[in-house]
């Protein structure tokens, strides 16, 4: 026996997702009054990791990040805490957007022969 009502989800679009990505953030801040900082340094520093096989490939999503945040260039090697509260705000936001597009990316991925 099928439950009859009101569908409970529906589908949201890439636009949808990230203005909700980014109001959570924003609600995080002010209801639970949390200091992302911290967890960015982590970040940057596991991107930034001299060891990793991947270090390359790294740098530049790092960079990809960067870029879609609007940071210039030559600031991309600063710290987090080195970086202004727009500058945050706005790499909180290109790390929504591509959080909100991953979310379509296929899901079993294979290389081409």
């Amino acid at each position: 026996m099928a439950i009859e009502g009101d569908v409970a989800t529906v589908p949201i679009n890439i636009g949808q997702r990230l203005d909700g990505l980014n109001h959570i953030a924003e609600l995080r801040a002010k209801v639970f009054g949390l200091n992302i900082e911290a967890e960015l340094e982590r970040f940057i520093k596991v991107m930034r990791d001299p060891r990793d096989v991947n270090k390359a490939q790294n740098e530049r999503a790092l960079a990809a990040i960067f870029f879609m945040a609007k940071i210039p260039a030559e600031r991309h090697g600063a710290n987090v805490s080195n970086l202004t509260t727009d500058e945050k705000r706005e790499l909180i936001s290109a790390m929504n957007h591509f959080r909100a597009v991953v979310s379509l990316f296929p899901k079993r991925l294979t290389m081409p022969d």
